[in-house]
């Protein structure tokens, strides 16, 4: 190691290779763009499969113990958990935590590392108030002890309750999330564009993502039967049985349900598609890594005003439309009008493109990580 280098723990519940979700990407994004700026990236997770314990991935290293338990989605370790933390703790020159994981205030609070240590605040608790309330105290502890706390957007450091604590606010910070480019595939799979008879003529929309709760994924199946067009619905996840009966129910034909799809395939989807549509309408959505994945691709894009992130990276009337949440005749709408004016769309996937290079790029996001880093560390860039 050079002696430039700055070692950083990155802490959160679940990595790959267990089942991806948009956090462990923005982690992975974030040691990836780091690494051109000196810093050598360490990752401590739990999985229910921990082995091997330890992994060599291009971004860091990945480090696992065992998740014994995830009651809310919040994985909880044993004995080993705190003591591997511990080493790993005493070794980095910053600690990273991405927050919400409470068994990660519990490290912290039980281990008391001298390292200094940092915040990205993802998310509010939206959905678990019995656990908001129960863990509101440590929570506090936990982000008055950070040397420095990140938001992802402004909109989500103005609005969170969380973070207008004035013991925080003189902590805070902005970092947008970001894609390092060459970590995407350069070429997509163009096998699914004719395994769903998408090569058959016509423009498409496209949803991507864990089919979750909040998604806003049954306004979008009764948007679609306002349209004569089809929407691709690419994902899995708890909500995908009740979402095609839904569909069916519904006469939605326009809805296809492409399953899980590869990086590769997902890149050719972008490509095709007249325009994505991440219709989240609740604020568990807190800023939308796969609206910055269309951006890159110069795609326009249709979110909802839910107040967090996603009206940052997705600029209303400049890369796309911002709508009323959970409204089907909204997303209509908006998605009526980049179906009938192409040139629109091609205007607002440039101007997506250009905010895309500006904000969310890999150099972006590595260059201000990296400068907060070794600010806290106490290291001059």
């Amino acid at each position: 190691m050079s002696s430039a280098s700055l070692r950083v723990l990155h802490v959160y519940r679940t990595y790959f290779p267990d089942p991806p979700g948009g956090l462990q990407e923005a982690i992975r994004q974030i040691c990836l763009s780091t690494q051109q700026f000196g810093i050598e990236n360490t990752v401590f997770t739990l999985s229910p499969t921990p082995q091997p314990a330890v992994l060599q991935r291009p971004e860091g290293r990945v480090v696992r113990c065992r998740s014994w338990a995830a009651p809310a989605s919040c994985d909880l370790g044993g004995p080993n958990a705190f003591l591997t933390f511990r080493q790993l703790a005493n070794e980095a020159d910053v600690i990273h935590y991405l927050f919400p994981w409470p068994f990660a205030d519990l490290l912290h609070q039980c281990v008391r590392p001298h390292t200094p240590s940092v915040l990205t605040y993802i998310s509010d608790i939206v959905r678990q108030k019995w656990l908001g309330a129960a863990y509101t105290p440590l929570m506090q502890r936990t982000l008055r002890s950070m040397q420095a706390i990140v938001a992802n957007s402004p909109a989500y450091a103005r609005t969170s309750s969380v973070l207008a604590d004035p013991a925080l606010r003189e902590k805070l910070s902005v970092i947008p999330l970001g894609i390092d480019e060459r970590s995407y595939p350069q070429e997509g799979d163009e096998r699914i564009i004719g395994r769903l008879g998408l090569d058959k003529g016509g423009p498409f929309f496209l949803f991507i993502g864990v089919l979750r709760y909040y998604k806003g994924l049954h306004a979008l199946i009764q948007a679609a039967r306002l349209l004569s067009t089809r929407i691709v619905i690419a994902g899995t996840g708890p909500e995908a049985e009740s979402l095609r009966q839904l569909a069916s129910k519904t006469g939605a034909h326009g809805v296809m349900f492409a399953g899980q799809v590869s990086d590769e395939e997902k890149v050719a989807l972008l490509k095709h598609c007249r325009a994505l549509v991440l219709p989240s309408h609740l604020r568990s959505e807190a800023f939308g890594m796969v609206l910055v994945e269309a951006a890159m691709i110069g795609k326009p894009m249709i979110s909802c005003e839910i107040n967090t992130g996603t009206s940052f990276v997705n600029a209303d009337g400049e890369t796309g439309f911002v709508v009323e949440p959970g409204s089907p005749r909204a997303l209509a709408e908006a998605m009526s009008r980049l179906l009938e004016d192409e040139a629109l769309a091609l205007q607002m996937g440039q101007a997506a493109r250009r905010r895309y290079e500006q904000l969310f790029s890999g150099a972006a996001l590595g260059q201000a990580y990296a400068r907060l880093y070794r600010k806290v560390a106490g290291r001059t860039a």
